[in-house]
Parts: structure tokens; sequence; C-alpha cells
């Protein structure tokens, strides 16, 4: 079916976790979430949709682990969460460290022998095209390449799920392009499944093969876009099935809009 008819999409594989009825409420008083259902499918691209304070890097760092909700609850398939990477909306390394140091960070938190951790770090920065790069410190990287080691940071542990908090908000429009492509080329090679934050209907058009459009706080998912298109690329950005999903979505995130809390 069409996603120009706004039909729920098709799931990529099994549902690897599920958020049912998830509400959460900060100390300060403010809801952020309210009644949201949403299920994350193995080896999917899924895009969050909506307004600045909608809950859209609440939910990521509830699937986290990093916050608790307030109300329902998170199943994991088997019962507990796969290997998670995360990458925040700034690339946060340390400004003391290398990049083939920061890369390293989490894994000798897991306790990885440090030979080890150096490899898995070195390949990391190999996926993210910063190959020699490694004795570089971050105040010597641009900010692309910034947030690159910040991927690669993530990519290390070898996670199942990979979330994206606006990684890309920040960069210029000729490095968010570019870095957009090597996502997607990461997503396929690595045959991960992504959950990615965004307040832009064209790049989540983009990138996502699913997206989840939310309401305004209190957040919860109003509607749901399969993006069905061909090998993603510059010919796509130009295409009018591109196009065509944009306008479908940007329809779809007016009238999340105009919901009233």
């Amino acid at each position: 079916m069409s996603a120009a008819h706004g039909t729920p999409a098709a799931p990529a594989g099994p549902v690897i976790v599920r958020l049912d009825g998830v509400g959460k409420r900060f100390p300060s008083g403010t809801t952020a979430l309210a009644g949201l259902d949403l299920a994350v499918h193995q080896g999917e691209l899924l895009g969050l949709l909506g307004a600045s304070g909608c809950g859209k890097s609440t939910i990521l760092r509830l699937i986290a682990g990093l916050t608790a909700p307030s109300a329902g609850g998170l199943a994991w398939a088997g019962g507990q969460a796969p290997r998670i990477g995360f990458v925040f909306q700034e690339p946060t390394l340390m400004p003391w460290a290398t990049a083939l140091d920061n890369v390293a960070t989490p894994l000798r938190l897991l306790g990885t022998a440090r030979a080890e951790a150096r490899a898995k770090a070195e390949r990391a920065l190999v996926l993210v095209g910063l190959e020699g790069f490694g004795r570089a410190y971050p105040r010597e990287l641009s900010g692309g390449m910034r947030m690159r080691v910040s991927i690669a940071r993530a990519l290390a542990v070898e996670p199942q799920l990979l979330l994206l908090d606006e990684p890309f908000a920040a960069l210029d429009e000729i490095t968010r392009f570019r870095l957009n492509d090597d996502l997607l080329a990461l997503w396929r090679a690595q045959r991960l499944t992504v959950v990615f934050v965004t307040h832009s209907v064209f790049e989540a058009v983009y990138l996502s093969t699913r997206i989840a459009v939310m309401s305004p706080r209190p957040g919860r998912v109003v509607a749901e876009v399969r993006v069905d298109a061909p090998e993603r690329g510059p010919a796509f950005r130009t295409s009018a099935v591109y196009a065509d999903f944009c306008r479908e979505t940007s329809a779809r995130l007016g009238a999340a809009l105009e919901m009233v809390p």
C-alpha cells in the first residue's frame, strides 16, 4: 500500500523493542511523552520527526536505558536489550584525547583489553572514512570529522541498534548530505537497526525506511509514512518520487502540529 495514503509501514523484520503506552514526566513537572506506542523492527532505519520538545530525544534515552518511563513500559525481544550505540547531537569528544583514544574509550570501559580495543577503534575509524586520523585531536578536526569520530565511537562496540539524536543538525548542508550518504552505506554494510531524530522532513525522507510523525508535547506517534524508494543517492534527492514523499510527510507533520495537547 502507498505511503501517500498514510498506510503504516510494513515491518522490515521482527520487532526488537516495543514501547507500550509510554509516558515520561520529569521532576520539573514537564510531561514529555504520554500514551506513546512505538515498535522498532530489526533492520529498519526509523526516523522520528516532530516539533522541538515533543519527546523525540526522550524516546532515544528511554530505549538506551538512560532514563526510565513514568508510565507504560518497554519490551525487548528475548527479554533483554541488544548492544546499543548512541550518537548525541554534539560529538562530546574528550579534547585531551586523540580520535583513536576517544573511539576506544567505551571499549575500555567495557573491560576490553587495550590491544583489542585499539584494533576495534582503528576499524571503526576506517568505517567512517577517517583512516589515518587516529592521532589527531578534536581541535584539529572539522565539525564533520568530529561527528564521524562520534559515530565511530558508537560503532566500535559493534552495536545491533544505533541511536542518533540529530547528529547532523549543526553541520553545513554539503557535509550533512555527505554524512547522510555515509550513514546509509554503514546501515547497509553493517546490517544495523537505526533510530534517528530529525526536525528535517527532507532528511527524514532521504534516510528513513519508515517515518514516525509525532504530535506536540506530550508526544505520541500520530502518523507513519513508509518510504518505499529506490537506491538512495543524489539522483533520489532530485527525483519526483522524493518530492512526493516530502510533500506527503510535510502534510502529515503539519496535521500533527495542529493537534491540541
